[in-house]
């Protein structure tokens, strides 16, 4: 009877095993910086640059002595 008890905890721990699969991990972080924004994963991890801006440039008219003119900095 022991020996029956036995192998049916082994045969239901056995089952139970095989019932629940364990996940992939597919986690991935990624956090933006100053400069640089970056992600790591479970096959590595990438850093890119963040682009150089185009410089813009405020404009605005003025007239001066009856003359419309416009001005950028």
């Amino acid at each position: 009877m022991k020996y029956l008890l036995m192998a049916g905890l082994g045969l239901l721990t056995f089952t139970a095993t095989l019932t629940f699969e364990p996940r992939d991990a597919n986690a991935v972080v990624c956090a933006a910086g100053v400069y640089r924004a970056g992600c790591a994963g479970y096959r590595g991890a990438a850093v890119v640059r963040r682009p150089v801006a185009p410089v813009r440039r405020a404009c605005r008219t003025v007239w001066t002595g009856g003359v419309r003119r416009t001005v950028c900095y």
